[in-house]
């Protein structure tokens, strides 16, 4: 077994630090998304972005563009950009800009944490905020005081160490109903997270530490649908909300357009998101918001280390364009700003 030295996160934080104005930026985010989640505030987080980031340059285009929508439908939306940089695998594939930032298989961890750092700090200098899926909560400590809303995934929904991670987090978290559709692995992650813990970690200078966290209150489900099963429609939402208030939960549920919601199938996406977005508009009230995978270009291309790959197009799971993503979060603005002035009426 080789192993190698690694760099403290308080070093990565000394090298690329995180300036007083985007740090009131990113605070704002949180505020706002933690008011959605308490029911203060009415707007709808709508997490959007690809799979998976496999190019800076990809992401920085697509960045500036949910920048240029950001304030035509921030009335009612609250777009936040999907930056998911550690690809969970059921068997193996690449795993994501994280582990291998050069596309090359050298997994080159070291230069993957500088690369997700420094987009994310770009990110929060553009003033957008940012949603990831935490793989691995030791490689979070190097960046998650860049983002505004993260999420555990279907394949880590019931680890004990993803939930006293996300206890000690200060911003929502969604837990993902796991791979087969079980949503009671992931209510009791919920219930879990929101409790305090004290557990085994690193420090900022990169060594063991005793973590004290004092529990996240803004935990919630997220449906994602099974292999078997969609869970997105009216019914298996009301049974959502029910199980959950038997665990004394009563917390709006987030809905994945993609994954099993979708079967994969990026058209099936946009099929799933008006599906939803017609509940919401119709006074459905249980719904927090929802998730899209969207890049510059639709579907996906087929990735083999050190063949020439598009920045513009997914290397995993297959995505939306963005011409259709502008279309889908125009067409829910419009519909609750018209729903919004029935009301008044």
């Amino acid at each position: 077994m080789n192993s190698n030295s690694m760099y403290s996160p308080k070093s990565l934080f000394s090298e690329q630090p995180l300036f007083e104005r985007e740090a009131k930026i990113i605070k704002r985010y949180r505020q706002i998304a933690k008011r959605i989640c308490a029911g203060e505030i009415d707007l709808i987080p709508i997490i959007v972005g690809p799979c998976s980031i496999h190019s800076i340059e990809g992401a920085l285009e697509y960045a500036k563009r949910i920048k240029d929508l950001y304030q035509e439908v921030s009335e009612t939306l609250f777009p936040i950009m999907r930056v998911y940089v550690e690809k969970p695998r059921t068997t193996i594939g690449w795993k994501g800009l994280l582990y291998d930032p050069f596309l090359n298989g050298t997994n080159d961890i070291a230069s993957g944490i500088r690369a997700v750092r420094y987009l994310l700090t770009q990110l929060a200098r553009l003033g957008i905020p940012t949603a990831t899926e935490f793989v691995n909560p030791l490689t979070a400590l190097y960046f998650k005081d860049l983002v505004t809303w993260g999420f555990i995934g279907a394949r880590t929904s019931a680890s004990q160490i993803h939930r006293e991670f996300a206890s000690s987090l200060t911003f929502p978290v969604g837990f993902k109903n796991d791979l087969n559709g079980n949503l009671h692995v992931a209510i009791n992650s919920i219930i879990g997270a929101r409790s305090s813990h004290t557990y085994l970690s690193l420090n900022t200078d990169g060594l063991p530490a005793l973590i004290k966290s004092h529990g996240n209150p803004f935990t919630h489900l997220v449906l994602r649908g099974s292999d078997n099963h969609t869970n997105f429609d009216s019914e298996s939402i009301e049974e959502a909300i029910s199980i959950q208030g038997k665990s004394g939960l009563t917390n709006k549920v987030l809905i994945d357009c993609a994954h099993g919601n979708s079967k994969k199938n990026p058209g099936r996406q946009k099929e799933v998101f008006f599906e939803v977005s017609e509940q919401i508009s119709s006074g459905n009230t249980h719904i927090l918001g929802l998730m899209l995978e969207s890049y510059l270009e639709e579907g996906n291309q087929p990735f083999e280390h050190g063949a020439s790959i598009s920045p513009t197009r997914s290397i995993t799971d297959p995505c939306i364009s963005w011409e259709d993503t502008e279309t889908l979060l125009r067409w829910l603005n419009n519909s609750l700003k018209k729903t919004q002035a029935m009301l008044l009426v």
